[in-house]
C-alpha cells in the first residue's frame, strides 16, 4: 500500500495583469517619508528597465501641523514599457497615509484605480483636520475605486516589534511597509531599497534592520493576503538604446552640465555663489559635492552678495555661477546689469516657481520669461536659454557655459521647480564626445585696452588681474569704447549700447536653426512651447497625429536671441498656439517679433499640463479653424 505524500502542492505563480504603463502616487504628511518612498520605488523601477518620469510635490510649509491638507507631501511616478515623457495624468494607484492625503489627491485617481489607506489614521481628529465630517471609508464615496483598507500602522508595529524601537521610531518605519506592498503589486525587486536602508542607517543597525523587516513584511503581505479587490500588475522593460543609464534629476544634470562646460572651456575653477531659496537650493548642495572637479561653493549673506561674488570670480578668471528663483533673481537684478556692463561670463540659473512675490514656493511655473528677457534697467540684453527635460539640463548647462565664455556675457538659464525635482533615465555620455571650446585669456600687453573685441563675436578680451601690463578697470559706469576710461559722452554711450546689443544678437548665427520636433514643417496648426512643457505637448501632438490630425510641435531652447529662422518657420502655419505655465509671456514676444497670429494657452495652477487637457485644447483649435 502506497504511503500518502505529505509534500504540499506547489504554489501557483501569481497571475499579473500586463500593462503598458502605470502611474503611482505616494501621499502623506511631510514627515511620513513620501519622497524617500517614491525615490526608492523609482530606483527599483529603473533597475527593472522601465522608462520613467517622476514628480515630487512638496508642501510649501516647512513643517505644517500634522494631518492638515496644506502639509501633504506627495511623490508621483509614471513608468512603462514605452517612452515616458510626463509624470502621467490619472493615477492607477494612490497610497494615502492619512485623510488629508486622501482629500488632496483622490481627484487624480482614475475610476477603478487602486487606493491604499492606513485606516488607523482615519480617526475623528484627523478627519476633522482634513475637512471630513464623515469618514470616506464608510460613506460610500470611494465605491468607484478598489480600496485596500489596511491598518498599516499596526502591521508595521508587528513587523518592527523584535527590534525594540521607541513608539516614534516604529511609526517612522511604516512608509517602508507601504513601499514593500507596492513593490509586490508591480513586480519590483527589493534589493536596491534594502541596500539603501543599510547604507543610510549604517550607524544605527537596529533602525536599518527594522526598516528592512517592515519592507519585507509589506511585500509578504501582498503575496499571502489573497487581496481579491486588486490584481497585481506587470510592466515589461522598455526598449532603449545601448549604453550605461542612471536615473537623474534636473538639478543633478544641470550641476554636472555646468562642471562639464567649465572643463570644456579649460577653466580650472567653478565658483558657485548662492543664497538658499526654494526650489533652487539643491543646485548649491549638488555642486558642493563636486569639489574634486575644481568647484568652490559659497553661501552668501544675501542674493546681492551672491551675484557680486560670482562676478568677482569671473573677473579673476574662474567661471562664476549663481542660482536663485524669481524673487531672488529680482534682488540680483542690479548686479546682473553690472555683469553685462563689465562683460564677464557668469551663468545665472533661474529655477522658476509660482509668483509673484513669495507666491507658491514649492510649485512649478514658467512666469519668469519677461524677467529673464526684459527685466533689467537700461538696454541690457542677455542670452536666455531654457531646459526641456531633466536630462536635457545637462546639455543646456554645457551650452550656457559655451555662450558665456565665447561671448563674454552673463547667460540666464531658465529651468523650473518641476524639472529640478523630477527624474528620468539618462544615458551617460561619452566624455570624449563632449564639446570642447577652450578659452584664451588675454596676455599681450601691447596696445591693451579692456574693451578690445573679437571682430566676429564682439566679445571683449578676458585678462586675468595681476598679469603685468594688463592693469585695467571695469565697472558699472559707462566706459569709453577705445580706452576703457569713464565716459559720459553721448556718442560713446550710443556706441557701447549698440555694440552690446549686436553682440547678443549675433549669437543667433552661432546656434542651431529651429526645427520641428514633431509633425510637418507647415500646416493648419503648430504648437509652440518652451521649458518643461515639452513632454506633455509632445505626447499630446503625437496622439493627435495618430488620429490623422495635422498638427506640429516646435519647442524653443533659445529664447534670446531666437533662432534666426524661427519667424519664417512660424509663418508656414495657419495658426500658432502657445501653451505656457504663465499668463501668456512667450506668446507676446512671438507676436511682437514676428507679427504671427499666436494665441496663448495659459495655466498657472502650480502643476504641469496634463496630456488630456492639451489634446482637448489642440482639437478645439483645429475645429475652430475648420
Amino acid at each position: 500500500m502506497d504511503t500518502p505524500s505529505t509534500t504540499a502542492p506547489p504554489v501557483p505563480p501569481i497571475q499579473r495583469q500586463p500593462r503598458e504603463s502605470v502611474v503611482v502616487r505616494f501621499a502623506g504628511d511631510s514627515g511620513d517619508g513620501m519622497q524617500i518612498t517614491g525615490s526608492e520605488f523609482t530606483a527599483e523601477t529603473a533597475l527593472a528597465g522601465n522608462d520613467l518620469a517622476t514628480f515630487p510635490d512638496y508642501p510649501a510649509e516647512i513643517r505644517a501641523p500634522a494631518g492638515t491638507t496644506f502639509g501633504v507631501s506627495a511623490f508621483q511616478i509614471h513608468f512603462g514599457s514605452r517612452e515616458v515623457m510626463t509624470a502621467g495624468d490619472e493615477l492607477d494607484a494612490l497610497v494615502a497615509m492619512n485623510p488629508a492625503a486622501l482629500k488632496t489627491n483622490l481627484k487624480d485617481l482614475r475610476h477603478g484605480g487602486v487606493l491604499v489607506c492606513d485606516v488607523s489614521t482615519f480617526n475623528t481628529r484627523n478627519l476633522t483636520k482634513a475637512g471630513y465630517t464623515v469618514s470616506p471609508l464608510d460613506d460610500g464615496s470611494l465605491s468607484d475605486y478598489r480600496v485596500l483598507r489596511l491598518d498599516v500602522t499596526k502591521l508595521n508595529a508587528e513587523a518592527v516589534k523584535p527590534f525594540e524601537l521607541s513608539a516614534k521610531e516604529a511609526v517612522r518605519c511604516r512608509n517602508m511597509w507601504t513601499l514593500g506592498l507596492m513593490l509586490w503589486m508591480f513586480g519590483r525587486e527589493r534589493n536596491a531599497a534594502i541596500e539603501w536602508l543599510e547604507r543610510k542607517f549604517a550607524k544605527k543597525p537596529e533602525i536599518a534592520k527594522a526598516n528592512v523587516a517592515t519592507l519585507n513584511a509589506g511585500h509578504a503581505f501582498g503575496e499571502t493576503a489573497e487581496l481579491t479587490s486588486v490584481v497585481p500588475y506587470s510592466v515589461a522593460p522598455a526598449k532603449v538604446g545601448p549604453g550605461i543609464y542612471r536615473t537623474v534629476t534636473g538639478t543633478e544634470a544641470l550641476s554636472w552640465g555646468i562642471v562639464a562646460g567649465a572643463q570644456a572651456a579649460g577653466l580650472a575653477r567653478v565658483v558657485m555663489a548662492s543664497y538658499p531659496i526654494t526650489p533652487s537650493s539643491p543646485v548649491l548642495h549638488t555642486l558642493a559635492g563636486l569639489k574634486q572637479f575644481g568647484v568652490v561653493t559659497f553661501q552668501a549673506e544675501d542674493e546681492i552678495a551672491a551675484m557680486c561674488a560670482a562676478i568677482g570670480a569671473s573677473f579673476g578668471g574662474a567661471l562664476g555661477v549663481t542660482s536663485s528663483s524669481g524673487p531672488g533673481i529680482a534682488l540680483k537684478t542690479e548686479a546682473i546689469g553690472l555683469a553685462a556692463m563689465t562683460e564677464l561670463p557668469v551663468v545665472i540659473l533661474n529655477n522658476q516657481r509660482g509668483g509673484p512675490s513669495t507666491g507658491l514656493p514649492t510649485k512649478t511655473e514658467q512666469s519668469d520669461f519677461y524677467q529673464a528677457v526684459y527685466g533689467r534697467n537700461g538696454d541690457t540684453p542677455l542670452p536666455v536659454i531654457a531646459t526641456a527635460t531633466p536630462s536635457d539640463c545637462f546639455e543646456v548647462g554645457v551650452e550656457a557655459v559655451r555662450l558665456a565664455t565665447k561671448y563674454m556675457t552673463p547667460v540666464m538659464l531658465l529651468t523650473d521647480g518641476y524639472l529640478a525635482n523630477a527624474s528620468e533615465p539618462w544615458r551617460i555620455p561619452d566624455t570624449n564626445a563632449l564639446p570642447r571650446f577652450p578659452v584664451t585669456f588675454h596676455t599681450d600687453p601691447t596696445g591693451f585696452q579692456p574693451y578690445l573685441r573679437d571682430p566676429d563675436t564682439l566679445a571683449r578680451v578676458w585678462p586675468i588681474p595681476g598679469t603685468p601690463g594688463l592693469e585695467h578697470r571695469i565697472g558699472g559706469i559707462e566706459k569709453d569704447y577705445d580706452t576703457g576710461h569713464i565716459s559720459y559722452e553721448p556718442e560713446n554711450h550710443q556706441r557701447m549700447t549698440d555694440t552690446r546689443a549686436a553682440k547678443i544678437d549675433g549669437i543667433a548665427n552661432d546656434i542651431p536653426l529651429q526645427t520641428v520636433a514633431l509633425g510637418e514643417d507647415h500646416g493648419p496648426l503648430v504648437v509652440v512651447g518652451w521649458g518643461s512643457t515639452y513632454g506633455p505637448i509632445h505626447q499630446a501632438v503625437r496622439q493627435l497625429l495618430a488620429e490623422g490630425q495635422r498638427v506640429s510641435q516646435i519647442h524653443i531652447r533659445y529664447l534670446k536671441p531666437f533662432p534666426r529662422n524661427l519667424g519664417d518657420l512660424l509663418k508656414r502655419f495657419d495658426r500658432v498656439l502657445v501653451p505656457e505655465m504663465n499668463n501668456g509671456q512667450l506668446v507676446t514676444a512671438l507676436r511682437a517679433e514676428y507679427l504671427v497670429p499666436a494665441k496663448k494657452l495659459a495655466k498657472v495652477t502650480g502643476k504641469p499640463f496634463k496630456i488630456s487637457e492639451l489634446v482637448s485644447a489642440f482639437r478645439a483649435r483645429l475645429e475652430e479653424q475648420s
